[in-house]
């Protein structure tokens, strides 16, 4: 008999526990901030968007180049909360794609959703790789390949073709700004994204490459000026960094402004390779990097960061506060 009401008690004191300890679904739901990093594994260079009323994240899978030949996606309603979407697009999907598929930059037109990536680390005109473009019916992938070639796959103006952005004007028309090696091009997209197409002035790789340009160009409009950042110093190093400048036009001229965004000894280094998030009908505005945990040493090891970006009275950006917190839920409308 005692060791029966023994058995009870104990049964009691277990299921009260596990009653009384939150479940990991729970806990989740509870969390007031993203925090920085804002998902686990080591990724880099995201590409930020607003899709079907939800934030999409499509950053590097960051890995040794032989490694890197898939890319996740993750999506959120509240910038908090975020759903892993695994391999939106691989070389499965784009076969001409070997190695260091990397800086992902989305883009919807028509209902289609189109996934620009650079793929082999090209080092010279010979070989075969360069900037590529994939296509998918949703967000979320998969991403097929659309050309069944490289969009870009030659060194034009000094600029390895990498890292490329794609920008939406006002008029409608679609560009591209990209490249490596300190050097920066912008082109004109052709409707149906399938190759690239010339200026009025006949000119088709204009060179619009700033002071301090390493990488990571990024491009958007606010209040009429054209807004241009990119990424200075080493990648592997705790000096990587983003600057930008303000133009009238797409195309500059572009002159350096300074430095918004670095690393904090206190908290992390190697902030850089960015993309900007505005919430639509509003003057709110989130910028998406990768930085490097202070207690890390390998290159790769770079993890996905949210924080706010604000502007001062001149129109000017202020320098960004990196942090751990992260950011408070922004449901969208």
């Amino acid at each position: 008999m005692k060791k029966s009401i023994s058995q009870k008690l104990l049964l009691k004191i277990i299921l009260g526990a596990a009653l009384a300890v939150p479940s990991v679904t729970a806990l989740a739901q509870d969390k007031k901030t993203s925090g920085n990093p804002v998902v686990e594994g080591w990724y880099a260079d995201p590409e930020a968007k607003i899709f079907d009323h939800q934030y999409w994240l499509y950053p590097t899978y960051s890995a040794k180049y032989n490694e890197q030949v898939f890319m996740d996606a993750f999506s959120s309603p509240d910038l908090v909360h975020w759903t892993k979407h695994s391999h939106v697009v691989d070389t499965s999907g784009v076969k001409w794609v070997r190695r260091a598929l990397w800086a992902p930059a989305v883009t919807e037109k028509d209902g289609k959703y189109y996934l620009f990536f650079g793929a082999n680390d090209i080092q010279n005109n010979s070989e075969k790789g360069g900037i590529g473009v994939a296509v998918s019916d949703k967000p979320e992938g998969p991403f097929k390949d659309h050309l069944g070639k490289p969009l870009i796959d030659q060194i034009i103006n000094k600029a390895q073709p990498i890292d490329q952005f794609v920008f939406k004007d006002d008029n409608g028309q679609y560009y591209m700004i990209y490249g490596g090696w300190g050097q920066c091009n912008i082109v004109k997209l052709k409707n149906d994204f399938t190759g690239v197409i010339p200026f009025e002035d006949g000119i088709t790789y204009k060179k619009i490459t700033p002071e301090g340009y390493v990488e990571g160009p990024v491009m958007f409009k606010r209040n009429g000026k054209y807004y241009f950042m990119w990424s200075e110093g080493g990648w592997t190093g705790p000096d990587y960094r983003v600057a930008y400048a303000i133009g009238n036009t797409p195309f500059g001229p572009f002159k350096r402004i300074g430095t918004i965004l670095k690393q904090d000894a206190t908290i992390a280094t190697g902030a850089g390779h960015h993309s900007v998030i505005n919430v639509p009908g509003t003057d709110e505005w989130y910028i998406v990097y990768h930085r490097r945990p202070l207690t890390e040493t390998d290159a790769n090891h770079r993890v996905m960061c949210i924080d706010k970006m604000y502007f001062d009275a001149d129109g000017n950006i202020k320098p960004v506060k990196i942090t751990n917190e992260g950011v408070t839920s922004r449901m969208l409308k």
